[in-house]
């Protein structure tokens, strides 16, 4: 802010009158008088954001967000969302003639008479690719080193919910063209929604506006729902999910004078917007490099929708495959209750199936800190194989969705080796249980010898590679000291503090309160017992017993 005195210092024109104030400084200056923009910029362009790559996978999904609303609004103004039938008449000679809805001609007219449309298409559509996985990458990252920790539960829950609505998003943008792929989803969509007791039909009415395919009607509701509704809930929840970082401030791999009270990283500005900008721009240039010469959906391929078709070996995008995969290796299940029949093959798979499955990685932050008890603030992370238990958990979640992402071609699987399709089935049926299980088992052994091998690098230092001739005429290998930075993450503990006791009941009988203690102190040690932490690494402040004093005059 400039003071008047200052203002009235300086030289001035004819009978020395104030220099007069350029018209762009008086609009700034005036801004800033009354919003504090100032003290604002002072306060948050300073702002640490720590240094890792792991951090740029969730701006690979921001980055590609922002592609798919540059790459939607082109698109937007080309297609035409309407159901009503006509007759091709564009460039693809192969479909001239044929009759289409204008939905799937105006797509074709983007791909062969648009200048730049194809281009924009195949963008829009790798777009979503890379979003939706720059996602699920960026939650295994959160989960793997417990940064969804306190105080970012909110945050871990807005993720999730963005991941879910993203794959609804993808969907209904990858069923708008209207062809026999597209067309196949959502036949596979309306069987899922009729597959709901009691309520199925009047959805399913309602979501098509009559039978299906009833595309008329359905494809602008889709079309609205695409670009308007699901992208501004995302739009909002991306905004609230950068605010709650920018607040709460970004967490950090634990290291040498590394703690949970600051975080230690480059300025906001000019480092951090300067790599982020340039960032923007490289997954910008990727994504177009894909779209010029990787081709994504080819829908003049697959010809219009005619529910009387179906092509072999069709396949949605790897987002939906889980589904695909979970309704192949359902069984045939079916109950007849009062006259109506509950199709438990398509009924659990397609809706209780992904319902539990979100449900619960948006619920696992609170069952962790129910189960271990740790209710103080994180701004460190966990190395993975310092947190054996939970990286386990997230083997067997990783190899239960691979295994059914994996059944969703198991007719390709079957027609490409040359096995039989009932085969394929139910080795998928079977790894559904079997590899979430051996997945744990051999990524817990893992994290717990790793551990091991770092207790013995902290203990006996780093091999040199020079080797000595001991009196005895043996010969050892010389062990040096590791780098500070090193040792700092080398430097383990037990979180001994967080150990819960078994109870001691005086009555020893099945009361509720009983069950449940015993449940949650076994559930405590199941986490605790095959964990250690790094040097201050994401257990907080221990000013528990103690505990403060006590690592310090170890590290001293």
């Amino acid at each position: 802010m400039i003071r008047r005195s200052a203002m009235a210092g300086r030289g001035g024109g004819k009978g020395g009158g104030k220099q007069r104030m350029p018209a762009g400084w008086k609009l700034v200056y005036g801004v800033n008088d009354r919003l504090g923009s100032t003290t604002f910029l002072r306060t948050n362009l300073g702002k640490a954001f720590p240094k890792h790559w792991s951090f740029l996978l969730g701006e690979i999904a921001l980055y590609s967000f922002i592609v798919l609303i540059l790459t939607g609004v082109y698109l937007t103004l080309f297609f035409r969302p309407s159901g009503a039938e006509v007759v091709y008449d564009g460039s693809y000679a192969q479909l001239r003639g044929m009759k289409m809805s204008d939905a799937y001609a105006s797509t074709l007219d983007l791909s062969f008479d648009v200048r730049g449309g194809l281009l924009m298409r195949q963008i829009h559509h790798w777009a979503a690719n890379l979003f939706l996985a720059a996602i699920c990458v960026h939650l295994l990252r959160i989960f793997f080193t417990g940064a969804f920790r306190k105080p970012r539960e909110i945050n871990w829950l807005i993720g999730v919910t963005l991941f879910a609505l993203s794959v609804l998003e993808g969907f209904a943008g990858y069923s708008l063209p209207d062809d026999l792929l597209s067309g196949t989803g959502l036949r596979i969509a309306e069987g899922i929604v009729l597959s709901i007791p009691v309520v199925g039909t009047y959805l399913m009415f309602w979501m098509f506006g009559g039978q299906f395919p009833a595309s008329e009607t359905f494809i602008p509701r889709l079309f609205t729902v695409h670009i308007l509704l699901i992208p501004g809930i995302l739009l909002a929840l991306v905004t609230a999910h950068l605010m709650i970082l920018w607040h709460q401030t970004h967490t950090q791999w634990p290291g040498k004078g590394r703690r949970e009270q600051a975080v230690q990283g480059e300025p906001t500005f000019p480092s951090f917007m300067a790599q982020s900008g340039a960032f923007f721009l490289y997954t910008f240039g990727f994504l177009a490099g894909l779209a010029a010469f990787v081709q994504i959906n080819p829908v003049w391929l697959y010809g219009p929708y005619d529910p009387d078709e179906v092509s072999f070996g069709s396949q949605p995008d790897w987002y939906i495959a889980f589904l695909e995969g979970s309704l192949r290796i359902m069984g045939r299940i079916s109950t007849t209750v009062a006259g109506h029949t509950i199709s438990w093959n398509v009924l659990l798979p397609a809706v209780v199936l992904p319902m539990v499955f979100f449900t619960l990685i948006g619920l696992y932050p609170f069952f962790e800190r129910w189960a271990t008890g740790d209710e103080r603030i994180h701004h460190l992370l966990d190395r993975p194989r310092n947190a054996a238990t939970r990286t386990a958990i997230g083997a067997a979640v990783i190899a239960w969705y691979g295994n059914l992402w994996a059944a969703g071609g198991n007719d390709v699987l079957s027609n490409t080796f040359k096995i039989p399709l009932f085969w394929t089935t139910w080795f998928f049926r079977v790894g559904f249980f079997v590899f979430p299980v051996l997945a744990f088992i051999v990524a817990r052994r893992v994290c717990l010898s790793l551990q091991r091998r770092d207790l013995q690098k902290r203990e006996e230092g780093v091999e040199s590679g020079l080797i000595s001739l001991t009196p005895e005429g043996g010969y050892t290998e010389r062990h040096e000291q590791s780098a500070p930075e090193e040792a700092a993450i080398l430097q383990t503990r037990q979180p001994r503090e967080l150990v819960a006791a078994y109870p001691h009941h005086i009555i020893p009988l099945p009361t509720p309160g009983r069950v449940r203690t015993q449940v949650r102190t076994r559930t405590n040690r199941f986490y605790l017992n095959y964990q250690t932490e790094s040097h201050g690494g994401g257990q907080g402040d221990l000013k528990r017993d103690g505990a403060v004093e006590k690592e310090k005059k170890e590290g001293s």
